[in-house]
């Protein structure tokens, strides 16, 4: 089968579309004809080689799975061949699909069954793949561990990328009021299109300060701050008494400098959030098949543009989910 292969960790001609086994299914295990993977910037840094992470090499990446059941191993129940499904990334005891095993960047992959969601016509191989590891980390961040209620003010720091995206369309549908963060006037616009309230270009302005004007000094319920190192001191200075601050990464350096003034006299909780339960995954599907909730994807390509696909990444040129159909 044809699959795009990290054949060393490194920079994007590393990545190239070969030939690989074709995998077979164990009797707990499905095959799955993949028909959509959205990327993520994880599919980045496994290419780049993530430090005290050993891959076997040539390595495919790819988490976020949609497709249809091709052959089912003997023990399996629950999916049958034709099977519309999208594929639950995490595999208990195990690991990530695309980060410590094979992912789905490739033609088949097969999975443990009981990581297969059904997948209603209504609902595109596209807009499924779009799913689980940015919409999925969104929710459960937002609403399984942050308890984001309506009328809170939110401030969403790298709110043009795919976690950002989904945390901007969550955070509406909770009801709350939206300020998103981005770093170009353009992403901003189309931040305003999604439903964003507010908006602030973290490149040309204080966005702590921009936060106390618009809350009139008062300061926001809850920041999302994925973004680390370079934006947590302004995020604490952002958040309002009583307020919170959730995290689900640090992509600019996780040795952030927190002012514990601001934590104790403002009684600010920080929360942290890592990946998605099964339910989150069932739960943004149902939203979707019932139209409450859209994944943003900026562009489609095939598996032959994987090197294009990484550019785009790199070089922040998309706004919301890139997909590869095998």
């Amino acid at each position: 089968m044809k699959a795009a292969l990290i054949t060393k960790h490194g920079d994007i001609e590393n990545i190239v579309v070969g030939e690989y086994p074709t995998p077979e299914v164990d009797k707990n295990e499905v095959r799955v004809k993949v028909a959509a993977v959205a990327l993520n910037h994880l599919d980045v840094f496994v290419r780049r080689g993530i430090p005290g992470r050993t891959l076997d090499l040539p390595h495919i990446s790819g988490g976020d799975i949609s497709g249809v059941v091709d052959k089912v191993g003997e023990s399996v129940s629950n999916v049958k061949p034709g099977d519309r499904v999208l594929v639950d990334p995490f595999i208990v005891g195990h690991g990530a699909l695309g980060e410590d095993l094979t992912g789905g960047l490739a033609e088949y992959i097969s999975v443990p069954a009981n990581n297969c969601l059904p997948l209603s016509d209504e609902i595109s191989f596209e807009k499924a793949a779009a799913l689980p590891i940015a919409y999925g980390t969104a929710w459960r961040m937002l609403i399984t561990k942050g308890k984001l209620q309506a009328n809170e003010t939110i401030v969403i720091l790298g709110a043009s990328g795919g976690v950002g995206n989904a945390a901007v369309l969550i955070a509406k549908l909770a009801g709350a009021n939206v300020i998103a963060a981005a770093g170009s006037n353009e992403k901003l616009e189309k931040l305003k299109e999604l439903g964003a309230d507010h908006v602030i270009n973290y490149n040309t302005s204080d966005f702590s300060r921009e936060v106390w004007t618009l809350t009139n000094k008062q300061g926001a319920d809850v920041i999302v701050d994925y973004t680390g190192k370079a934006t947590w001191p302004k995020s604490i200075l952002a958040t309002t008494k009583g307020g919170r601050i959730l995290t689900c990464g640090a992509t600019t350096g996780y040795e952030a400098v927190t002012d514990l003034r601001y934590i104790w006299t403002r009684e600010i909780t920080i929360q942290g959030s890592n990946g998605w339960e099964q339910t989150d995954l069932e739960t943004l599907l149902d939203l979707v098949e019932k139209g409450k909730l859209d994944p943003i994807i900026d562009r489609v390509l095939p598996l032959e543009d994987i090197k294009e696909a990484h550019r785009l990444i790199e070089d922040r040129k998309i706004f919301g989910k890139i997909v590869i159909t095998p």
